[in-house]
């Protein structure tokens, strides 16, 4: 659950946490073995809203999905809480109802209204002073220390390297448990932000397919200093285009036989969502014969 995540950081093995979306994901991701998950703001406005990643999605949209997950998965949750969906006092209530849903660890970054996706031009930030306010909102709010804070910059696209390395030092100064530099360019810019944080606190990459960051394994992110290391849009990017092929196949054919051999079929999907466990699970509290009301 949620408190393993602080004891698992303090291993020195990369923690590499593929995006998830729904509930659905999660489980799959869940039993592929990955020992923590990161609930990706962008997926959500992919998935719920057919909408590209520009500040659409809600405080309660984002809630509504961790509740969802988490009640079905026991790994610890990352959750891209994206500005906090406001100033400070909506920062507060963002983690007291993502600490209730079940966040093991919170995201929070210092763009400003309207915010995009990290990997798009044309962000803008906030100054490091109102950032700072709202991180220090963010920690006076979690309920348990268990509840992790991740403060993300995206300066280094409008300021650059050093003010993006600056704000991180600022805002590992407030008391945050992570940092976040997004948008890395090149390895040499990974290297530089490792050799002055990754001694003291976790640090984030970000693998965006096609974004501004050279994708990287976990492995070799963690050699670099990375602690963690997330995959966020990925299972979106992948399941969008199997839906592409499987579209176009019915469309074309009239029918699902030619892509049956990429598919599960009926059996298959019960058996991984757990339908036999379920509805053994029914059966035990099912009225018996004696007890049955008339």
């Amino acid at each position: 659950m949620k408190d393993q995540l602080p004891i698992r950081l303090r291993q020195p093995q990369v923690l590499l946490a593929p995006g998830v979306y729904d509930a659905l994901t999660a489980l799959v991701a869940e039993q592929a073995g990955f020992e923590a998950l990161y609930l990706s703001g962008a997926s959500i406005a992919y998935t719920r809203l057919g909408r590209s990643d520009v500040g659409l999605t809600t405080f309660s949209e984002v809630q509504d999905t961790l509740a969802r997950i988490t009640e079905r998965v026991t790994v610890p949750v990352i959750v891209d809480a994206d500005t906090g969906f406001g100033n400070a006092i909506n920062v507060q209530r963002t983690v007291r109802g993502f600490e209730r849903a079940g966040a093991a660890m919170l995201q929070l970054e210092d763009q400003a209204f309207p915010k995009r996706c990290g990997h798009l031009d044309g962000k803008t930030v906030v100054s490091s002073a109102e950032m700072c306010g709202k991180l220090r909102a963010a920690l006076d709010a979690r309920h348990s220390q268990a509840t992790l804070i991740l403060a993300r910059t995206d300066a280094l696209a409008i300021e650059g390297l050093e003010a993006a390395l600056d704000r991180a030092e600022a805002y590992l100064e407030c008391g945050v448990d992570a940092l976040f530099i997004e948008a890395l360019r090149s390895p040499q810019q990974m290297d530089i932000a490792c050799k002055r944080f990754a001694h003291r606190i976790p640090l984030l990459a970000n693998m965006v397919e096609g974004g501004k960051t050279p994708v990287q394994s976990a492995q070799l992110l963690g050699e670099r200093g990375f602690r963690i290391v997330i995959f966020p849009g990925g299972t979106a990017r992948a399941v969008a285009h199997t839906l592409q092929a499987y579209y176009r196949s019915l469309y074309t054919h009239q029918t699902t036989v030619p892509m049956q051999p990429s598919m599960l079929d009926f059996d298959q999907l019960n058996a991984l969502i757990g339908t036999p466990e379920l509805l053994a699970l029914g059966q035990r509290y099912a009225a018996s014969p004696e007890t049955a009301p008339d």
